[in-house]
């Protein structure tokens, strides 16, 4: 919303983790250390923990950027699996073949040995990275122990690194994982920004984005560091909501009070009665220096138009318009009559846009969610009945529910009309149908309405919880694997090429090979994806948005229909 306003290429705050902008304090080029010992390393668990928002998926996504070309890498960014379908996936992420259908620990694990053997006999490494870690289960956290004692007399032949919470570490003290615990052979714990390091992290993220000026100023950097606590990830979101305050309000750089404004929005504190009594006094006070500039063009109106009055072609002033002295009626009438060919016709003034998007009166706030989906079907085109299960009806339709938490940047990328929950003043939450999105204001189906409001009141009433429809390729049924085949993986080829610009051959029979996988990792960095070079519902949708012309958009740009 505000990237054009103050000259960014970008968001320069966005919270996907792009290692872009990585900014390499002392702790996280230590981190950063860490996972490149472990990549290079002889076998054993490598571990890295770190609060919420401190930055380990930022670090591990910069890690992947730099993993040597004799490294084979598995990434498993959701390990909430069974054993079973731990040693599957892995086999998936590493192309090992296994039997179809086996639920056999033992061939899963004499698969995986083989492969391991093999890649040994190729002087390949081979590392399994594990996110949010503190999801696994102790059974399966075992399982990977038990995947370590695979080795030969040199060393052993999977490296495993564990990213996760502080409560992974608490997880590992249990007794029954001591032997897990044995086997970590570096730990790292990536704690907060010092305060020092805040106006640095602010700085660096504002100039990779493009940014010319210094926005946000030095002087707010204590507050900011005591506000976020130096978590980089709530130092993002406050620094977004203040840049987009200072947009909404034409300021030319973030303030004391834009970032006071923008900590109450963050973490919902609720406006008091000091800042509505300052913004009654505001008004008025606009009201009275309207007033007042009206009140002196109209008193100095005779004597500009007197100075502004052709002479005739003898340079002096005509007879007729020189009044008789006393008669200022005759001043009045011919001052008058001067008037009117000289002022031109005011202009109409540019509507304001409501900055609050208050709840239709006298309509069910229980009704604000069945008729938000009726807004969101009828934007494609369909009906919607009501009933328990929409996304489930979409799909009957060719269509797929999106449910996520995110911001508008993430919206306007996605390009959908979206279903939003918002926070209305008094607390109460409703659902509204956002169907488009300008530089300044967004337009809602809300309840039975259509209603525009500012940009301001998107920005302060949304929750963050949004859900959209996405059409579903004709020729996917399902996520694309490695390995896979046929008409999905053609369309896949088809859609990779036209993100790069290029024209597919479309002749030419396509395997999901190792090539398709590089491609697919470098358009899931790009958009903020994790890196897994697997197709599954996020990259699919992402995919599918860039080739769906005919489906509904938030945002006209040039050429759309």
């Amino acid at each position: 919303m505000y990237r054009q306003y103050f000259g960014f290429s970008e968001a320069p705050f966005s919270i996907a983790p792009d290692p872009r902008y990585l900014y390499l304090s002392d702790r996280h080029q230590e981190a950063l250390a860490h996972l490149l010992y472990g990549v290079n390393g002889d076998g054993g668990f490598v571990l890295l923990t770190g609060e919420v928002g401190a930055g380990k998926t930022t670090v591990c996504r910069c890690l992947l950027e730099q993993i040597p070309a004799d490294c084979d890498v598995a990434y498993i960014f959701n390990p909430n699996l069974t054993v079973g379908e731990l040693l599957s996936t892995l086999c998936i992420e590493f192309g090992i073949a296994f039997p179809p259908g086996n639920n056999s620990v033992k061939v899963f694990v004499d698969c995986i040995n083989s492969y391991l053997l093999d890649a040994h006999a190729r002087h390949r490494h081979t590392v399994l990275i594990v996110d949010e870690a503190q999801n696994i289960a102790p059974v399966v956290l075992e399982q990977m122990r038990l995947l370590t004692n695979l080795e030969t007399n040199e060393r052993k032949l999977l490296q495993i690194i564990l990213i996760g919470q502080p409560e992974l570490a608490t997880m590992l003290d249990r007794p029954e994982l001591r032997q897990v615990r044995q086997r970590i052979v570096a730990r790292y714990h990536l704690g907060p920004l010092s305060k020092s390091e805040v106006g640095a992290y602010v700085g660096h993220r504002l100039e990779v984005a493009g940014g010319k000026r210094r926005l946000i100023p030095a002087r707010l950097m204590g507050r900011l560091y005591r506000l976020s606590a130096g978590v980089p990830r709530v130092i993002n979101v406050l620094c977004d909501r203040a840049l987009l305050g200072a947009y909404v309000q034409g300021k030319e750089r973030v303030d004391g009070s834009t970032l006071r404004q923008a900590a109450r929005e963050v973490f919902h504190q609720p406006a008091d009665a000091r800042r509505n009594r300052l913004r009654a006094l505001g008004a008025s006070l606009l009201l009275v220096a309207v007033a007042s500039i009206a009140f002196a063009v109209y008193r100095y109106e005779p004597l500009e138009i007197r100075m502004t009055t052709p002479l005739p072609a003898n340079g002096q002033p005509a007879a007729s318009a020189k009044p008789a002295a006393g008669d200022a009626g005759a001043a009045d009438a011919a001052a008058k009559q001067t008037i009117a060919p000289l002022v031109a016709t005011p202009a109409k003034p540019a509507a304001v846009l409501p900055d609050t998007l208050e709840w239709p009166p006298g309509e069910a706030f229980s009704a604000s969610l069945p008729l938000a989906y009726t807004a969101l079907f009828r934007a494609w085109g369909q009906d919607y009945q009501q009933g328990p299960d929409s996304c489930q009806q979409a799909k009957a339709l060719g269509l797929r529910c999106h449910i996520a938490r995110g911001g508008l940047d993430e919206l306007r990328e996605l390009n959908r009309p979206a279903v939003l929950r918002m926070r209305g003043a008094q607390g109460e939450e409703f659902h509204a149908t956002l169907t488009a999105l300008g530089d300044n204001s967004a337009s809602f189906a809300l309840g039975s309405q259509n209603t525009t409001v500012s940009l301001q009141a998107l920005a302060s009433q949304w929750t963050g919880n949004y859900t959209l429809l996405w059409r579903v390729p004709p020729q996917v049924s399902d996520t694309i694997r490695p390995g896979a085949s046929g008409a999905a993986v053609q369309w896949l080829a088809g859609e990779l090429a036209r993100w790069q610009g290029r024209m597919a051959d479309a002749n030419k029979e396509v395997v999901y090979d190792e090539g398709i996988a590089r491609e697919v990792k470098a358009f899931q960095l790009a958009h903020g994806l994790i890196p897994d070079g697997a197709v599954g519902p996020r990259t699919l949708m992402r995919l599918a948005s860039l080739g769906d012309s005919a489906a509904p958009k938030l945002v006209r740009r040039q050429g759309d229909n």
